[in-house]
């Protein structure tokens, strides 16, 4: 609740219409949902060096949505990669998601978030469906 008012106090402060929300955050929507897709997908695929393609496809697609979709894209992303070392943390091992793993993903990330072709990370012989 006070999120949301805070947001409706800036609005108002800020001038900014509803209208210009409600895009932000139904694009939002779409980029979670193109989000879900990608790592759905990475998760079917299940094939090896096909991590970073399915990162950046993720949030090509977001970003491709708007604003909105771009900012769901750098939060989820960000917030996977800060969950990954907090697993890895408390159960005092390595699941191979070290700090360099980490800084690649978040590198096709941003390429994907910045409108980059993310086939440049696509591995060679993944299946035509992904």
């Amino acid at each position: 609740m006070k999120l949301f008012v805070g947001i409706l106090l800036c609005s108002l402060v800020l001038g900014v219409s509803s209208q210009r929300w409600l895009t932000f955050l139904k694009e939002a929507g779409q980029g979670t949902k193109d989000m879900w897709r990608a790592y759905s997908d990475m998760r079917e695929a299940n094939y090896i060096g096909a991590d970073k393609y399915f990162h950046a496809r993720g949030n090509y697609d977001a970003a491709r949505r708007g604003p909105g979709g771009a900012w769901a894209a750098k939060v989820i992303s960000n917030a996977r990669e800060n969950s990954q070392r907090v697993t890895d943390f408390f159960k005092h091992r390595s699941s191979g998601h070290g700090a360099e793993d980490s800084k690649a993903d978040q590198a096709a990330n941003k390429w994907g978030r910045s409108g980059k072709d993310p086939n440049h990370f696509r591995p060679a012989g993944l299946p035509n469906k992904y």
